[in-house]
């Protein structure tokens, strides 16, 4: 896939307030202090990759992603059947179970698939497996400050690409956890897992998703003191081993207020290198 292929926006870069002024996040993320970064023009694609958009990147290369590698990935409960033999948890975060068999294909086992999911984002794959994609598909991950751009859209201070109210008028303008987590779904927004690319409006620089659906993966390794080491022009965040862990951004279906409150533009989260999950996806970005 020539990188012509993806919807491009044309971001102009220029300074904006990188961080969370409103004291609303996690202070063991590393969300502050907020400060002025500039950024070069560069372009994002609309959405995040899609599982049509992968598939064509497998088909090409014949890639093995890491988790068809291990054989098997986590999932979230909800999505297994009842009769689910009991398998590894995630320590502090029982929701989630060693599933054997799952991966892009079958996001949430081999009893699961993506046939009418061409246009959801891509999930189950790890960070090494987008730079692969990336590399095929002639761009790259956005760096963390250029995906804080992208998603705020010019609004500096925000909590969310269009504004600081998460319902405004009682609408859903993303897809996150409704109701009781982690086991009562209301799915009011209209989705119990990810959504199509493209189904909620877009930000005032076009792009869709930025928040919630799936969280989305930087170039960045992370560290709760990235702020404080920042360079102020085009940052790359800290130099880390190869293996440190990579941020990912924007939270996903699976956030929730009571419990991960990270659908936000300013949120901050981390996976290793190699970590795959049914709510991690990616979007890419280039230089023209």
């Amino acid at each position: 896939m020539s990188s012509a292929a993806f919807e491009w926006l044309e971001l102009d870069g220029g300074s904006f307030q990188m961080g969370n002024p409103r004291g609303d996040g996690y202070p063991q993320d590393g969300e502050t202090p907020p400060h002025q970064i500039s950024l070069s023009p560069f372009a994002a694609a609309a959405t995040t990759v899609t599982n049509d958009q992968f598939a064509q990147f497998v088909a090409e290369t014949d890639y093995t992603t890491e988790a068809e590698e291990f054989g098997w990935s986590f999932v979230f409960t909800m999505f297994l059947p009842e009769d689910f033999e009991p398998t590894r948890a995630v320590q502090r975060a029982e929701w989630w179970r060693q599933v054997n068999g799952a991966d892009w294909r079958h996001p949430e086992g081999p009893q699961s698939d993506i046939g009418e999911r061409g246009d959801h984002p891509v999930v189950q794959v790890s960070w090494n497996d987008a730079a692969a994609f990336c590399g095929w598909a002639g761009a790259r991950l956005p760096t963390e400050a250029e995906w804080e751009y992208a998603a705020r859209g010019g609004l500096d201070g925000m909590a969310f690409p269009w504004g600081n109210e998460l319902e405004p008028a009682g609408k859903h303008l993303m897809n996150v956890f409704q109701g009781e987590f982690p086991a009562g779904n209301t799915c009011a927004d209209g989705f119990a897992g990810t959504a199509p690319v493209k189904t909620f409006p877009p930000n005032s620089s076009g792009l869709y998703e930025m928040t919630g659906n799936v969280w989305e993966m930087c170039s960045d390794s992370y560290s709760a003191s990235s702020y404080e080491l920042s360079d102020e022009l085009d940052p790359t965040g800290p130099d880390m081993p190869d293996d440190a862990p990579r941020v990912q951004r924007g939270g996903s279906y699976l956030c929730h207020a009571s419990y991960c409150k990270r659908y936000r533009v300013d949120a901050r989260s981390h996976n290793t290198p190699e970590s795959c999950a049914g709510n991690l996806g990616f979007r890419v970005v280039r230089n023209d």
